[in-house]
């Protein structure tokens, strides 16, 4: 194994473009209070200005979230593409493995709210008796849910200090991509489901907060868990496939100190992806195998805009090391892996 070695991070700036207009690039603690979307200088990969139809219709936002309760996995996200937006929430019932979903989809600028800030902003879709909110207020997210089958207002709250990997990285000719994301917070409030009170003393939730002028065509597989563990409570989130120029979002958390590591490799067989994935690192600091139990997917194919996405739901087990190190034995875990194919 290659030794772990602690990689840099700037301070994150206020706004994300810099007085040329131009994004500021790397790895940053803490969390960017705006993306300045008016700022951005975009060109054609003619070194045209782009136009204003452009700058608008190419800017992408997503925002998902977790939450691993005793009983239950559940995830929710909101996606702003401009030509239109969609969400989704499942519930995953890990006694019965049994998975329930509610999907939106909305027309450009109907039914639907996305801000370009992971500081301050306000996301929603469907409606107050059938919808799903995020508001993040000072980096601080709060999720609102009301649908038939869950009820809930909660807080992630990550550990005193800990901060998120944040991260801007070019894409493609003339675009940018800055994702933020935090694993392994602590979930305080009030969660129902199927009318049932759920308990959250031992639950943990994870954030993604992703956006900018991305690859027309794109595709990515990710991995992400929150766990107690003999060695503290581990979060990790990594990923194959984008936001790899100069840098890399792969990332794990022991009690909330952020451990960033180098390029991933996802082995498992998009053909049949049910059989057990490998999920190991280049540096030697990851080494996972998952198992899969259940899977949330999705094929969309309009022509001009295309969408091959599966989400699974699964068992981690291997060891993560850290930069001093020490070993973190994943056993048995509950999180998700997915892979995404996207053309918009």
């Amino acid at each position: 194994m290659t030794k772990a070695t602690a990689m840099q991070a700037l301070l994150a700036p206020k706004r994300l473009m810099d007085q040329h207009g131009r994004p500021h690039y790397g790895h940053f603690d803490g969390v960017v209070e705006s993306l300045a979307l008016d700022e951005f200088r975009y060109f054609t990969e003619m070194d045209k200005p782009a136009g204003t139809v452009a700058q608008y219709f190419n800017y992408k936002q997503f925002q998902f979230f977790t939450l691993n309760t005793q009983r239950y996995i559940i995830s929710g996200a909101i996606a702003d593409i401009r030509y239109l937006a969609s969400g989704f929430l499942y519930v995953f019932d890990i006694k019965r493995n049994k998975l329930v979903e509610r999907t939106w989809l909305r027309p450009p600028k109907i039914g639907y709210h996305t801000e370009p800030s992971p500081f301050n902003g306000h996301a929603h879709i469907g409606c107050a008796s059938n919808g799903l909110r995020i508001h993040i207020q000072q980096g601080l997210w709060h999720i609102n849910i009301q649908t038939p089958m869950v009820s809930a207002k909660l807080t992630l709250t990550p550990a005193q200090l800990s901060l998120p990997m944040s991260l801007c990285t070019p894409t493609a000719y003339s675009g940018w991509t800055y994702t933020q994301k935090h694993n392994g917070l602590a979930v305080s409030g009030k969660l129902t489901v199927e009318h049932e009170p759920q308990p959250l003393n031992q639950a943990l939730g994870s954030y993604d907060f992703s956006a900018g002028y991305m690859r027309r065509e794109t595709s990515w597989r990710w991995a992400s868990f929150n766990a107690h563990t003999a060695t503290g409570v581990v979060g990790a989130n990594f990923a194959a496939g984008v936001n790899e120029t100069g840098a890399n979002e792969n990332v794990f958390w022991v009690d909330g100190k952020r451990f960033l590591v180098g390029a991933m490799h996802f082995e498992f067989s998009r053909l049949s992806p049910i059989r057990p994935w490998k999920i190991h690192s280049a540096c030697g600091q990851v080494a996972l195998r998952f198992k899969v139990v259940s899977v949330r997917k999705e094929q969309l194919n309009l022509g001009l805009l295309k969408s091959n996405f599966r989400q699974f739901i699964g068992y981690f087990d291997g060891v993560l090391i850290d930069e001093h190190q020490q070993q973190h034995v994943i056993s048995h875990q509950l999180g998700l892996c997915e892979d995404h194919y996207a053309k918009w």
